[in-house]
C-alpha cells in the first residue's frame, strides 16, 4: 500500500566524491556515503527529512532551485558562505534584483534570498524564509 511515511527528496550529480566534499566539508551537512545503490550519499536536513544524492554521468544541472536553507540573517549567511569559497552572485539579470553580494532583497515582495551552485551546477538558495512562513 502507498504511504507517505518514508518520503525523501533526491537529485543527481556527475561526481559523487566532489559532491560529498561540498555538502559535507563546505556546507557542513552530515553526509552518509552508500557503497550500495551505485555509490550515492544521503544527508539529513536539520529540521527533518533526508535527501539522497545519486550519480548520473550525463547529469545536466537543474535550472531551478533544488534545495533551500532558511536563515535568520541573510547578510551573515552570505558572508559565511563566501568565506567558505561559495559564490553567491550567480545571477546578473536585473530582473532578479540582486545586489553586489548576490542577495535579492524582497524581490516581488518575497524574502531576502541568495543563490549559489553546487559543484554539479545545481542551484541552491539561502534566504530569510522559515518553515513557519511556509505553513509548517
Amino acid at each position: 500500500m502507498f504511504t507517505t511515511a518514508q518520503a525523501y527528496s533526491s537529485f543527481a550529480v556527475p561526481d559523487i566524491d566532489e559532491a560529498v566534499a561540498f555538502y559535507r566539508d563546505t556546507l557542513g551537512l552530515d553526509v552518509t556515503v552508500w557503497e550500495e545503490m551505485g555509490g550515492g550519499f544521503t544527508f539529513k536536513l536539520p529540521a527533518g527529512g533526508t535527501v539522497f544524492v545519486y550519480p548520473k554521468e550525463d547529469h545536466e544541472p537543474a535550472v531551478f532551485t533544488i534545495l533551500n536553507f532558511g536563515v535568520d540573517d541573510i547578510d551573515a549567511a552570505v558572508d559565511d558562505l563566501n568565506a567558505r569559497g561559495v559564490v553567491t552572485k550567480i545571477y546578473t539579470d536585473p530582473d532578479y534584483g540582486t545586489d553586489e553580494k548576490g542577495i535579492s532583497r524582497g524581490f516581488m515582495g518575497g524574502p531576502d534570498m541568495a543563490w549559489f551552485r553546487d559543484p554539479a551546477g545545481n542551484v541552491i538558495s539561502v534566504g530569510v524564509m522559515t518553515l513557519q512562513m511556509l505553513g509548517e
